[in-house]
C-alpha cells in the first residue's frame, strides 16, 4: 500500500463517498491524508450513513460538514441529503458553494436554508454537469449571465418555482440532456396559464406529481418521456420524430398530443390512465418500430377500435387489478393485432383472501386464455400474479 500513487489513494477514498468512512480511512497515514487534502473527488454526508448524525446540532452539524469539505481542495461531487434537518443557515451553505465551485462537476443537495440562497446563482458559469436539488426555491433566474454551459443532468424535487423561471433555467443549459420534475410548486401568473419548456438537446424527462392547465414541452431531440401521477388538462410535445420511449403511469390528461413523436416509438408502457382508445391507437400505430406495448389497468371508452394491425409489436404485456371475462376478451382484441407477437405477459391481482367466486373467475379467466392461445402456439406466454 506504501507504493501506491497519492492519486490512486484519491480514487480509492472518493469511492468509499460517505463522509465518516472517508475521514476515517485518510487517518491511516500522512500519504492517505495527503490524498484526501489534494485528490479526494466524491464526498458524501447523508443522514441515513451514521446515527450520529441524527443527534447532532443543526449548527454542530454545519461545523462539521464545513471543517470536512475546506480540508480538500479538489472536490468535483458533493452531496448533501440530511432528511431530520429542517434547514441549514445561509452563511455555511454558501461558503461550501464558493469554496467548491471552481472543481465541482456534480451536486446533490436537499436541505432548507434560512435565508434562501440562491443555489441557481451560485453554481452559474462554472463547469458543473450534475445538479440535484430538493426543497429549495428556483428564482430569478437570468440566462444572460446564469449560463450552465457544461450542465447535463437537472433534477428539481419539492423545488419552487414560477413557470417563467423554469423556462428560463432551460434556456440557460445549452448542453441539458436528462431532466427531472418531481413535485414542484409552479406559480403560475394570471396572464400565463401555460408552462411551456424548450430545451434542442433534452434527450430524457421524468415528471411526476405535477398539475397544471397545460404543459408543453418542445425537445427536437427527446428520446425517453415518462409521466407519473400528473393531472393535466392539456399535454403536448413537439419534438422532430426522436422518441423511442413513451411511459404514462397514473396520469389524468384530457388532451395528450404528441404529435408526430411516434413513428420511432419502440416502447410504449401505459398504467392506471383513461384515454379513448380510438386517439391512443391511432397514436401507437403509426409507429413502424413499436417492439413491446405494455398496458396496464388502461380504461378505453367503447368507441369504434378499428381495425389496423400492431405489426411489429413482438412484446405484449397486459395487467388488470381484477380479472374478469371483460379482461380476456381486451387480450383477444389485441392479439388480433399483433400478427407477429412472440411473447405476451399477463400480468394481475390476486387477493390472499379468496372466496369462491373469485377463484371460479380465475379459473375460467385462466382457461379462456388457454384455449384462446391455442391460435396462437408460436406465442409464448407468462403469467405474473401478484
Amino acid at each position: 500500500m506504501e507504493h501506491l500513487p497519492v492519486e490512486v489513494i484519491g480514487n480509492i477514498l472518493s469511492r468509499l463517498k460517505a463522509a465518516r468512512d472517508v475521514v476515517i480511512a485518510s487517518a491511516t497515514c500522512k500519504k492517505w491524508r495527503e490524498a484526501w487534502r489534494n485528490h479526494l473527488h466524491t464526498l458524501s454526508f447523508n443522514s441515513n450513513d451514521w446515527s450520529v448524525y441524527h443527534d447532532l446540532t443543526t449548527s454542530r452539524l454545519e461545523i462539521l460538514i464545513t471543517q470536512t469539505i475546506f480540508q480538500t481542495t479538489a472536490l468535483q461531487c458533493l452531496s448533501i441529503f440530511m432528511d431530520d434537518v429542517d434547514e441549514f443557515s445561509a452563511a455555511p451553505v454558501i461558503a461550501w458553494l464558493m469554496y467548491t465551485r471552481d472543481t465541482l462537476r456534480q451536486l446533490h443537495y436537499n436541505v432548507r436554508t434560512t435565508p434562501n440562497v440562491n443555489i441557481i446563482e451560485k453554481c452559474g458559469r462554472q463547469k458543473l454537469e450534475v445538479l440535484a436539488l430538493a426543497h429549495n426555491s428556483v428564482t430569478g433566474v437570468e440566462p444572460s449571465y446564469q449560463k450552465f454551459p457544461c450542465l447535463k443532468s437537472l433534477s428539481l424535487s419539492y423545488v419552487s418555482s414560477s413557470a417563467l423561471d423554469l423556462s428560463l433555467l432551460l434556456t440557460a443549459c445549452p448542453k441539458l440532456q436528462n431532466l427531472a420534475l418531481i413535485n414542484p410548486d409552479i406559480a403560475m401568473s394570471d396572464a400565463q396559464a401555460t408552462m411551456e419548456l424548450n430545451s434542442p438537446s433534452l434527450k430524457n424527462i421524468y415528471v411526476e406529481a405535477v398539475s397544471l392547465d397545460k404543459f408543453i414541452l418542445e425537445a427536437d431531440s427527446i428520446e425517453n418521456l415518462h409521466l407519473k401521477d400528473c393531472t393535466l388538462e392539456v399535454f403536448e410535445l413537439i419534438g422532430k420524430g426522436s422518441l423511442s420511449v413513451l411511459k404514462i403511469d397514473d396520469v389524468s390528461v384530457l388532451h395528450l398530443d404528441i404529435g408526430d413523436n411516434t413513428e420511432n416509438l419502440q416502447i410504449v408502457d401505459v398504467s392506471s390512465f383513461t384515454i379513448m382508445w380510438p386517439k391512443f391507437y391511432n397514436m401507437i400505430s403509426k409507429s413502424s418500430n413499436l417492439k413491446r406495448l405494455r398496458l396496464w389497468g388502461v380504461v378505453f371508452d367503447d368507441e369504434d377500435e378499428g381495425s389496423s394491425s400492431l405489426e411489429n409489436v413482438v412484446v405484449l404485456e397486459l395487467g388488470w387489478t381484477i380479472i374478469s371475462e371483460l379482461f380476456s376478451d381486451w387480450v383477444a382484441g389485441l392479439l388480433e393485432r399483433c400478427p407477429n407477437l412472440k411473447k405476451l405477459v399477463i400480468y394481475g391481482v390476486v387477493s390472499e383472501a379468496k372466496s369462491h367466486e373469485e377463484c371460479q373467475v380465475l379459473a375460467s379467466f385462466t382457461s379462456s386464455i388457454v384455449r384462446l392461445m391455442r391460435k396462437y402456439l408460436h406465442v409464448e406466454v407468462q403469467f405474473e400474479y401478484e
